[in-house]
């Protein structure tokens, strides 16, 4: 124990600016920068937890859920007023026009250590049709873990960013409606354990899985607290030898956390959004020497109506029929040579030269990786 009070009492990032490319294209930190470990790696077991419930939002100014088409609105109100004692008839059931009622959903995020007493903040989304849950006041509504106990009780005032009016046929909105907000509108009421004091040892797991990076994590805490200290076990995993003793546990986690980490090298990778056009990149992305010819090929097809009119007492009848014009263009293109590019700013000068469009490029990088002149992943999202 003497030891471990002696480590744990003896324990800058740099950042890369992007360029664009198209849309949008970014880079990563630079390689000889340094992080520290809090920013690669997280306490494995130290997590948060979401929390979800059922609920419904009273006090609406007409702008509540329609019951007729939303009977679980009514079935809530049902529920929610037998539980203070008072009992609706079918028959009372079904009369209800709960205008000013609707049932929505919450949720919320449970912290690490979150302990009972402490509030949370909670977002309240629409179940129904509610037009508007401005001005609308959450009732008690327990929220649920996966393992279906509750964990906090939610109740407040919403906070909705928007505003809409409405006559006559013409409607005018600003912002979202049927969502809101209520800062500490939770509390928490039973504490999820964690396995952070339990074993000799705790798990580093690092945000991304590398193994450059998972031996260097494991070398600056060697090189800090001693030799055997930690180890990396995979691409993902670091195991530390921690103390015993809460108290020192702690400490030692947070000194462990400040050590600065060489950062390495991200594998070459190009992500393509091909719905949007976005093309990112990070600084690994290296160019070789090739020629490409671009060129744009469109097909217009439209057509224009023909009426057919019978000469007069002919017996016949008036027909309509369509003309079809096709017209076929093709844009000339040139051979462009791009030469070899060992940097991320020549790769965006080599590209943004071509004058393509974004989508032309996610075709055009596409045929560079297939030509073997692009070292780098593609990877579409």
């Amino acid at each position: 124990m003497t030891h471990w009070n002696h480590l744990a009492n003896t324990f800058r990032s740099q950042r890369w600016g992007g360029l664009l490319v198209a849309i949008a294209m970014a880079a990563a930190p630079a390689a000889h920068g340094a992080k520290r470990i809090k920013e690669v790696a997280a306490i494995e077991g130290v997590r948060s937890n979401q929390l979800t419930g059922f609920g419904l939002v009273i006090g609406l100014d007409g702008t509540g859920d329609q019951t007729t088409q939303m009977p679980y609105t009514t079935q809530g109100l049902k529920n929610y007023m037998e539980q203070l004692g008072l009992t609706l008839t079918p028959a009372s059931q079904s009369q209800l026009q709960m205008k000013n009622v609707a049932a929505v959903l919450v949720t919320a995020q449970l912290p690490a250590f979150a302990r009972p007493g402490q509030m949370l903040d909670i977002n309240v989304s629409s179940l129904g049709n509610a037009k508007s849950l401005k001005g609308g006041t959450l009732i008690a509504t327990p929220l649920k873990g996966a393992d279906g106990e509750v964990y906090a009780m939610a109740q407040g005032n919403l906070i909705v960013a928007g505003a809409g009016a409405s006559a006559g046929g013409s409607k005018v909105q600003v912002n979202h409606l049927s969502a809101g907000r209520i800062p500490d509108g939770a509390q928490v009421e039973r504490a999820v354990p964690t396995s952070l004091q339990d074993g000799p040892t705790i798990n580093l797991s690092l945000s991304a899985s590398d193994f450059q990076t998972a031996r260097k994590v494991a070398q600056a805490v060697n090189t800090r607290f001693g030799p055997g200290v930690a180890q990396a076990l995979d691409g993902r995993t670091v195991q530390v030898k921690a103390p015993t003793n809460p108290n020192d546990r702690v400490s030692f986690i947070a000194d462990m956390e400040e050590l600065p980490v060489d950062n390495s090298v991200a594998a070459a990778k190009i992500i393509i959004n091909s719905r949007t056009g976005s093309i990112v990149m990070n600084q690994a992305v290296t160019l070789g020497a090739c020629a490409i010819a671009h060129g744009n090929l469109s097909v217009s097809v439209s057509s224009s109506p023909v009426i057919s009119q019978p000469n007069p007492l002919s017996g016949g009848q008036t027909v309509v029929g369509e003309k079809a014009n096709i017209e076929i263009k093709q844009d000339a293109g040139k051979l462009i040579q791009l030469p070899q590019a060992a940097q991320l700013t020549d790769v965006v000068k080599a590209l943004n030269s071509l004058g393509a469009t974004p989508q032309d490029l996610l075709a055009i990088l596409q045929a560079i990786k297939s030509a073997g002149a692009l070292n780098a992943e593609l990877e579409v999202i």
